[in-house]
């Protein structure tokens, strides 16, 4: 039963506020961080869809392709210490990329992206390189290079495209390299 004085007393009203506000806002922030995870399936083809599997995720806040399924969360995908990218594609993937200036390298998300590069031969055109390492096995279709062009126009530059050519080369570079990578670390074992 509330006493006459308890009604005037602020201090224990302001307490139980706080303490509702408090409660509110941590409700908020785990409602967030669970809606993060991505644990439906999309019933839409991405625009790039060839980068994504059977088991591709949309997340429920931003409604992109990608991220984590709530129900795998604490289960590793690769084994135990190991990088969950191959890695001899990968060190292929930055000797090969390493031609231009690098922007961002991502080992555990296996992507290289590169800042804009300007051919000596070239100056009217300029590239960016986007590696991307998505496989453990050393296989052809565990290597996706996408070259980004630009042409230049006055004095600044204009999209044109990507160059699907010019990926498929290095594709063909990055395996040649980490088959070489393979080869030189068995001849050094079996020596």
């Amino acid at each position: 039963m509330l006493h006459l004085e308890e009604l005037f007393d602020g201090s224990s009203l302001m307490h139980r506020n706080v303490m509702q506000l408090q409660n509110f806002i941590c409700s908020v922030i785990l409602a967030t961080t669970l809606a993060g995870c991505s644990s439906i399936k999309p019933d839409y083809a991405p625009l790039d869809a060839d980068k994504y599997d059977d088991e591709t995720y949309t997340s429920i806040v931003t409604g992109k392709s990608g991220g984590t399924n709530i129900l795998e969360l604490g289960q590793e995908k690769a084994g135990p210490g190991s990088m969950p990218v191959n890695a001899l594609l990968w060190r292929a993937a930055l000797d090969i990329a390493s031609f231009v200036p690098l922007d961002d390298v991502d080992t555990f998300g296996g992507s290289i992206v590169t800042e804009w590069y300007v051919p000596e031969d070239q100056s009217n055109r300029r590239l960016k390189l986007a590696v991307f390492v998505v496989g453990l096995e050393l296989r052809s279709d565990a290597i996706q290079v996408r070259a980004y062009v630009q042409t230049r126009d006055g004095n600044g530059w204009t999209n044109a495209g990507r160059d699907a050519e010019l990926g498929r080369k290095l594709e063909d570079l990055i395996l040649a390299r980490a088959r070489e990578l393979r080869a030189a670390a068995i001849s050094e074992t079996s020596n």
